[in-house]
């Protein structure tokens, strides 16, 4: 049952984590979107998270240095996102009247 427990707070850590990069970041008028919230909270934390905690030397010891990279590649994942998504967007097309 502990591994089960363990990997919905993993899921919510991301969630909660990919949202407050969001609201960082600002929402555009919008809602937390939140499959970008989960994506970048997961790959985010894994990424930031493990890297600045290695680098920090603690290991991989649930410190605060974890939890700031986990924040920080919550961010960077999310500028990343959107700046991909804006890049694949459709150009905007006006009508011309004649």
């Amino acid at each position: 049952m502990v591994p089960t427990v363990l990997i919905l707070g993993i899921i919510a850590f991301g969630m909660i984590i990919g949202a407050l990069a969001q609201i960082v970041l600002g929402r555009g008028g919008q809602g937390i979107d939140w499959a970008m919230a989960l994506g970048a909270g997961l790959i985010g934390s894994f990424v930031g998270g493990l890297l600045v905690s290695l680098l920090a030397g603690d290991g991989l010891a649930f410190k605060p240095s974890g939890l700031i990279g986990s924040f920080i590649g919550a961010v960077l994942v999310t500028l990343v996102w959107r700046w991909w998504q804006g890049r694949s967007a459709p150009a905007p097309t006006t009508a011309r009247r004649r």
